[in-house]
């Protein structure tokens, strides 16, 4: 059985390759293991849209704390942020509505941007909309 240290979790998803790829090199030049997965899946589809995952980044449970103060200093201010906790590592959540007619634009072969309609804190738990 595997040690308890050793669990690994999904830390954070991206949209992009490149923004998951600028964590990933950012954590190992800091000598924090870690992985990426679902890089294909994202450049077939390009806009995640709630309904893909987008690039998983992929961590030891023990190393999160080190891992958020680290990729917190890697954004750049331009970022949405937390209104609670000023946190920038945030996921999207879409309605549901948003999530159908984006499965039913991909099954006829349209890609159509939707803007989300909340965001999740990863640091406080807490989601708020943009215009909060």
């Amino acid at each position: 059985m595997a040690n308890e240290e050793d669990k690994i979790i999904v830390f954070t998803a991206f949209d992009t390759i490149v923004e998951a790829n600028l964590a990933k090199t950012k954590l190992d030049a800091y000598g924090v293991p870690c992985f990426l997965t679902e890089e294909n899946l994202t450049s077939l589809y390009p806009v995640r849209m709630g309904i893909f995952p987008g690039v998983r980044l992929h961590i030891f449970e023990k190393d999160a704390d080190e891992v958020r103060k680290i990729l917190e200093h890697q954004i750049e201010e331009s970022f949405i942020r937390c209104p609670h906790c000023g946190s920038v590592l945030l996921e999207k959540n879409y309605s549901a509505w948003s999530k159908m007619m984006a499965s039913a634009m991909l099954l006829i072969g349209m890609i159509l941007p939707l803007a989300p309609q909340q965001y999740h804190c990863n640091n406080c738990g807490k989601s708020f909309s943009e215009l909060d």
